[in-house]
């Protein structure tokens, strides 16, 4: 039997399950070799973060198109943050400056997606800029093109997912040319 006021319970969460598994391709992804290797991308904690917002970000704007792609992102979103927090106790943080810092992640994300969706706007050139300034500490645009023209791949291996690859967490995303043959 129905019950009549069920439209007014609050929608399921995403199964935890299912955002762990996209949060880990996310991370898997974001620790791939290449990049440090051949992309430039500094292999320091600032560098590794900075690769995993870029991932982070390239899975939420592909969940924007997905039906309950809202619960799904504010659920990894969450767990991002739940990541980082316990992340930097692990790195004895104090509890007093958890706060603070987790503040500076939010305030990161915000801005670098921010940024990357601004540059989508305006072509590859403005995106490899933004991933130079994000990532790449400002320097070397030649590496940052490539990391460009690997974002759009990833834009488009993920765009042609159907959704319930995407929402069960079984996606992967492509490989990362080699840079020095690029």
């Amino acid at each position: 039997m129905l019950w009549p006021f069920n439209h007014f319970r609050k929608p399921r969460a995403p199964l935890r399950g299912t955002i762990e598994a996209i949060y880990g391709m996310i991370v898997t992804q974001a620790r791939e070799p290449l990049f440090y290797r051949d992309f430039g991308v500094p292999d320091t904690v600032n560098g590794r973060f900075d690769l995993l917002l870029l991932h982070l970000w390239l899975v939420l704007r592909r969940l924007k198109s997905v039906e309950g792609g809202t619960a799904l992102s504010q659920g990894l979103f969450d767990h991002f943050c739940n990541d980082m927090d316990d992340n930097l106790r692990e790195m004895a943080v104090s509890d007093l400056k958890v706060p603070k810092r987790m503040q500076a992640f939010g305030e990161a994300f915000y801005g670098r997606t921010a940024a990357y969706d601004f540059a989508l706007t305006e072509g590859r050139e403005a995106l490899a800029q933004a991933l130079c300034k994000n990532i790449l500490n400002g320097e070397n645009i030649e590496k940052a093109r490539l990391l460009a023209a690997y974002a759009e791949a990833a834009m488009a291996a993920l765009g042609s997912l159907d959704e319930a690859a995407l929402a069960s967490g079984s996606a992967r995303f492509p490989l990362p040319e080699n840079g020095a043959q690029q």
